[in-house]
């Protein structure tokens, strides 16, 4: 391979590693409500912010359109995509179908590595009280502790395309759950008996029990995101 060659690879992959890295930053901005539903995605303006080029940033765009989180319509660019009651209702279904059948597949092929990770991903999120008030449950720090933990359960799963559908459903679920918690005023749940009880049943390798718990918890989150009034408003 020539120097020129060489050249023309390595700026692809630095403009692909760029469109990665925005495509995580504006995923991130949307599921924290920074850019809010129905809002318009500008490119220059985007640019600016997040001091990019557009090339990567509007490959960073079609991706996520691709997975959902952003309308783009011809003509008229990039918009984030609105919030609906139907849409929570149906991402929590198939969730919980999902994720049902990747836990059952962990749980039957979880070794002793798989319980240390459940058990060490509990116990960092246990000492995390981001969760006692709601404008301190959208901490970003307890969200990423969250999420360590329920793909701890997950990840003794043999199926590559479940853990995906999981991951792509969480960050779904992830943006409503953000939404409520940052204007919701009492939340009466206590999170962190759920997670235990749902620790506890999968180290006890009770694939039913663990499975029924799960679906509880992804449910109650989903009623108590429907009460919310800019999901009502979106209607």
């Amino acid at each position: 391979m020539n120097q020129s060659s060489q050249l023309t690879d390595a700026r692809y992959t630095e403009k692909r590693t760029m469109a990665a890295q925005l495509e995580a930053r504006v995923r991130d901005d949307i599921i924290n409500g920074r850019l809010l539903p129905g809002s318009r995605l500008p490119l220059k303006e985007l640019a600016e912010y997040y001091q990019a080029g557009t090339i990567p940033l509007r490959e960073a765009l079609s991706r996520l359109a691709a997975s959902g989180f952003i309308k783009a319509e011809q003509q008229k660019g990039f918009s984030v995509n609105r919030i609906s009651a139907e849409e929570i209702v149906d991402i929590t279904r198939v969730r919980i179908q999902i994720e049902s059948q990747t836990l059952t597949d962990a749980i039957q092929h979880g070794d002793v590595d798989w319980e240390t990770r459940v058990l060490a991903a509990h116990h960092r999120l246990s000492r995390i009280t981001a969760y006692d008030t709601p404008s301190q449950a959208s901490n970003t720090e307890w969200e990423s502790t969250h999420e360590t933990f329920h793909f701890a359960l997950l990840s003794s799963c043999n199926s590559p395309w479940l853990l995906r559908f999981a991951k792509t459903l969480y960050d779904q679920t992830a943006r409503y759950r953000f939404i409520s918690l940052h204007y919701n005023n009492t939340d009466s749940r206590n999170v962190a008996a759920e997670h235990h009880s749902l620790m506890d049943s999968a180290l006890a390798r009770d694939a039913v029990t663990a499975c029924q718990i799960l679906a509880s918890h992804y449910q109650t989150t989903a009623q108590n995101v429907l009460k919310h009034k800019l999901l009502q408003a979106s209607n």
